[in-house]
């Protein structure tokens, strides 16, 4: 059996993984008995805690929340687990994976110590500069006076981040000084964000292209997944506030293949090596978000676990099967040459109106099935729940819709095609995911 710590990337993932279990079923034209080839579809059984209503033709719900980490691993050891996949960032960074370790229970991701790449911006930039990895000058702050002096001699444009974790909103693009004042007042006097705000780093803002590079890592070792770009902006020409990511498309035709290489050799494996050499050996999910700047790739942030839209459009990609991408990380060998289908994926996100700010929830959602039946065509859950048999919104993201195409055009027309069959009342998504690509594809 498999278990998730939910994140609403785990539909795709489950996903991709039962899809190469029922499309090896078919290719081996077998009756599902015994311990037959045919037979690892119908005879796995698959479980996500929390829960959403998507788990229900592909997972059994655990009725346990991501911070009871002591009564995951009793489910685990329990219900004899073969493998755990962690989502989201707070367990990781509160060390579920070291006490499913000491436990003897396969889990994937990293430990607590690996999860501070994450975890702590202050450490990150600390390992970085000392490495020589390149990044974002920088100044890191615990009083509140200092930070607010250094500020208003560095003026703007300036990121202010917290420290710790903050669920994915504690890092502020500031371009005026009644912004980066306001994030620093909230972060270290207001403590909007708790105790991980007590700390803040203060670093110089980059221009220039923003893209992600995903890697499944063993020490040192590393598996390069395709390069992506988010797009961040809640509206069309990267416009309005930042949100979770409202698309993704991938690969990138505007990255080179020598400007790929840097990035993996200069950014994710002296990542690994800096971490190896601090004695912290990393397995699990890197994904950096890196600029494209004049001066070459410089890391933003590094995250220890899958980014949404990224892994649903690698997902619609991916030819590999998934378990054993993850099993990459516990030593599998893995040709590169055989991860992906050609082509290109987009994701796209239909969110609720008003995100990233308030909005209402407990909307009906409908042409989700037909949209489905599209060729090359996945939508995925992260918003939704069921209310008297009807589906209905519950978050600010709430479906991706995700596809596959020969071409980046073609995946493109596709999304949006797929886009028009769903509705629900407020629905809002971006008019403009993929236009760095498509720009790039004409030339």
């Amino acid at each position: 059996m498999c278990s998730s710590i939910h994140k609403s990337v785990f539909h795709a993932l489950y996903w991709r993984y039962i899809y190469a279990r029922i499309c090896h079923w078919i290719r081996s034209a077998r009756t599902c008995t015994g311990l037959e080839t045919g037979a690892e579809f119908a005879c796995h059984q698959n479980l996500c805690s929390p829960g959403q209503p998507w788990h229900g033709p592909y997972a059994e719900r655990v009725p346990l929340g991501v911070n009871q980490l002591h009564e995951l691993a009793a489910f685990a050891e329990n219900n004899a687990i073969d493998l755990t996949v962690v989502g989201p960032e707070a367990p990781l960074i509160e060390g579920i994976v070291d006490l499913f370790r000491r436990r003897g229970l396969p889990i994937f991701g990293p430990d607590k110590a690996g999860a501070a790449l994450e975890g702590s911006k202050a450490f990150t930039k600390e390992l970085l500069t000392n490495a020589g990895i390149p990044t974002a000058q920088h100044q890191t702050f615990n009083d509140y006076a200092k930070a607010k002096a250094y500020l208003e001699k560095h003026g703007a444009p300036i990121v202010v981040k917290a420290d710790g974790n903050a669920a994915g909103k504690g890092a502020i693009v500031a371009l005026d000084m009644n912004t980066a004042q306001e994030a620093l007042q909230q972060m270290m006097v207001d403590r909007i964000f708790g105790a991980a705000g007590d700390i803040v780093v203060l670093e110089d803002y980059l221009e220039g292209d923003e893209i992600g590079a995903t890697a499944i890592c063993n020490g040192t070792s590393f598996l390069p997944l395709a390069l992506s770009q988010d797009h961040k902006r809640a509206l069309d020409n990267d416009k309005g506030l930042n949100t979770g990511g409202m698309g993704v498309f991938t690969p990138l035709p505007f990255v080179d293949a020598a400007t790929s290489e840097n990035i993996y050799q200069q950014v994710i494996a002296a990542t690994l090596n800096a971490m190896q050499n601090a004695g912290i050996n990393f397995t699990g999910v890197l994904y950096s978000n890196i600029m494209l700047t004049a001066k070459g790739p410089m890391i933003i942030e590094h995250n220890t676990r899958f980014g949404d839209p990224e892994t649903q459009a690698f997902m619609l990609l991916m030819k590999e099967d998934i378990l054993n991408v993850l099993e990459f990380a516990n030593g599998r060998q893995i040709d590169p040459k055989n991860l992906w289908h050609p082509g290109s994926a987009v994701s796209l996100t239909l969110a609720s109106g008003g995100y990233p700010g308030g909005y209402r929830s407990g909307i009906p959602i409908t042409g989700v099935e037909e949209a489905n039946k599209l060729d090359q065509v996945q939508v995925f859950h992260a918003g939704t729940a069921m209310k008297d048999d009807q589906l209905v919104t519950a978050g600010g993201r709430v479906l991706s819709v995700v596809a596959h195409g020969n071409s980046l055009h073609e995946a493109v027309d596709r999304v949006y095609e797929a886009a028009r069959y769903i509705s629900f009342d407020g629905i809002h998504y971006r008019k403009d995911i993929a236009h760095r690509g498509l720009e790039a594809s004409k030339k």
